[in-house]
């Protein structure tokens, strides 16, 4: 099974309760991918969580430290994370690009998926920022330069546009509702497998030896309803992507 190295999908929250005349602040660290986690160790997977406020200083510097993994999920953490490393923005020594590292690595063999969020592909305001950037380059799919969420609180449902590719096998041709997803444009040489509302919800390809993976959608709340992450094909699906991008 794959070993994966999970960026992102933790954020912390800083509060202020107002209580009449008195207040206090408090912090909270939230784990967004506890129920991804969950899936792909019990499909055997062997899965490292790196945490978006530890991305900065702990994500790997070289092809060496990548290539103890077999996959990398990028998860709702933006390109500045991976960029501005304290050594860059506070001591203004040089260091390695790690969107160039990330590149090369799959170049290389490595596989990578990004999945959707406030902070994936180029998210809210423009914020992620990975519009132009070489893991784009990597990525199965073109982003807009601008923000590219499509807020569905409605409820749409994804639907398989290829029910033979690997990634999609066992798989419903109607999925559970998402919430939103991140408008996209496939790649020439990219295979569409499934898609929400006529846009590319779930893109692969081969970049180099490697493979590349786009989820348009979130992997946890709130485009990730409960409804979502509890459907049987939840699980598998992300396996077989997993899988599929290790080259197992």
């Amino acid at each position: 099974m794959a070993n994966v190295l999970l960026a992102g999908e933790s954020w912390v929250s800083d509060v202020v309760d107002h209580k009449g005349f008195d207040h206090f602040p408090h912090t909270q660290v939230h784990i967004g991918c506890a129920k991804l986690l969950k899936a792909l160790r019990n499909a055997g997977h062997a899965v490292t969580h790196m945490r978006s406020h530890d991305v900065s200083t702990d994500f790997p510097n070289t092809l060496d430290e990548l290539n103890t993994y077999d996959v990398l999920i990028l998860s709702d953490v933006g390109a500045n994370t991976l960029l501005l490393s304290p050594e860059v923005f506070e001591e203004g020594r040089r260091m390695p690009n790690r969107l160039k590292l990330i590149r090369e690595w799959v170049r290389g063999g490595g596989g990578l998926l990004m999945a959707g969020g406030y902070l994936s592909f180029q998210g809210f305001q423009g914020m992620a920022n990975y519009a132009g950037t070489p893991v784009e380059e990597a990525l199965p799919v073109r982003i807009s330069h601008w923000d590219d969420r499509v807020e569905a609180p409605e409820g749409v449902e994804p639907e398989l546009t290829d029910a033979a590719h690997p990634i999609t096998d066992g798989l419903d041709r109607i999925w559970p509702f998402v919430l939103g997803y991140q408008k996209l444009e496939a790649d020439a040489d990219a295979q569409v497998l499934a898609t929400v509302e006529g846009s590319p919800m779930l893109v692969a390809k081969s970049f180099g030896e490697g493979r590349s993976v786009a989820f348009a959608s979130d992997i946890s709340p709130h485009w990730a309803p409960e409804e979502f992450m509890n459907w049987p094909g939840y699980q598998r699906l992300f396996d077989n992507i997993v899988t599929w991008l290790a080259q197992e």
